[in-house]
């Protein structure tokens, strides 16, 4: 797997990598490390903060931001993200992030999530997923506030391209039974060669199994809304409903520029069930999932701020 293609490139271009670093009693942190160059060649690096009481932007320079292609290791203006750990000095206007946290080995998956799919030219926006799941160790310091990962949970992906579909779902979670179960589902509304598609790419493990649902391999979009969705793919059929959760704003790509705005649920309340058949493998609701929907009608740049 390579881990960052934004060296040398031309045009609107982003490329992101979101952590998810979660405690033993369900608080949770997600960091996203970013490079974009936008319509008019001007190229910035970010890193957003999410937390459950609030979500900071900071921007930088683009050579504030190194990444490597052959590992996962990224270098932001004095803190670093990699395999085997998270290292954070973050200061900026109403944030204060330090601390360091180790990580145990990434769970990827066993091919690329996005299949067929990542050789076609012209994708408007690609997926990655780097680690299902893993252990965390170590503390973070968030405003004054100590957030202890001590038996914690992390989960690691990218994106990158254009932009971000104008419509779309996702959702993540990871818990601690049938010996360490997670998944991730993404729909969207996909442009390709003049035409628009519902795509989805989906991965679940459980009970040591991984079972992957996607457009590519015959899955259907059944439904799909700021409610959850259900998808199925043969005799297979994974339910996600959203119970609860407070979304928080983030800021997404467009064009390479982060003009538009999308809310987040980082600690959403969703309940998961999938079927084999007549089957039910497993239901499971979450207070740490994460959610995040959106639609056609904030697809665009809007006025939406976020703490600069």
């Amino acid at each position: 797997m390579k881990y960052y293609h934004g060296a040398g490139r031309r045009g609107p271009y982003f490329e992101g990598w979101y952590l998810k670093c979660q405690t033993r009693d369900g608080r949770a942190l997600a960091l996203i490390p970013a490079v974009h160059q936008d319509r008019t060649g001007r190229r910035s690096a970010s890193l957003q903060v999410l937390a459950e009481d609030g979500a900071w932007w900071l921007e930088y320079p683009e050579s504030a931001l190194q990444a490597s292609g052959e590992l996962f290791q990224i270098w932001l203006d004095g803190s670093l993200f990699n395999r085997k750990g998270i290292w954070l000095n973050v200061e900026g206007r109403g944030l204060s992030l330090h601390g360091a946290l180790q990580c145990g080995p990434f769970t990827p998956l066993k091919s690329d999530i996005m299949g067929p799919f990542r050789f076609l030219p012209g994708m408007e926006c690609s997926h990655g997923v780097i680690s299902m799941g893993h252990a965390l160790e170590g503390t973070l310091t968030l405003n004054g506030a100590v957030l202890d990962f001590a038996g914690g949970t992390g989960y690691v992906e990218t994106d990158r391209g254009r932009s971000f579909p104008s419509a779309y779902l996702w959702t993540q979670c990871a818990w601690r039974e049938a010996r360490c179960s997670s998944l991730m589902l993404s729909i969207a509304d996909i442009p390709l060669a003049g035409v628009s598609f519902t795509g989805c790419i989906c991965a679940v493990l459980y009970n040591g199994r991984e079972y992957r649902l996607a457009t590519y391999r015959g899955a259907r979009v059944e439904r799909w809304s700021a409610d959850g969705a259900q998808i199925r793919q043969g005799i297979y059929r994974l339910e996600a409903e959203r119970l609860e959760g407070e979304a928080r704003l983030l800021r997404a790509p467009v064009e390479g520029g982060m003009g538009r705005t999308v809310g987040e649920s980082l600690t959403a309340c969703l309940r998961y069930r999938f079927w084999a058949g007549r089957t039910l493998l497993f239901e499971h609701t979450d207070r740490c999932a994460s959610f995040e929907y959106a639609g056609e009608e904030n697809a665009q740049t809007d006025g939406g701020r976020l703490t600069p």
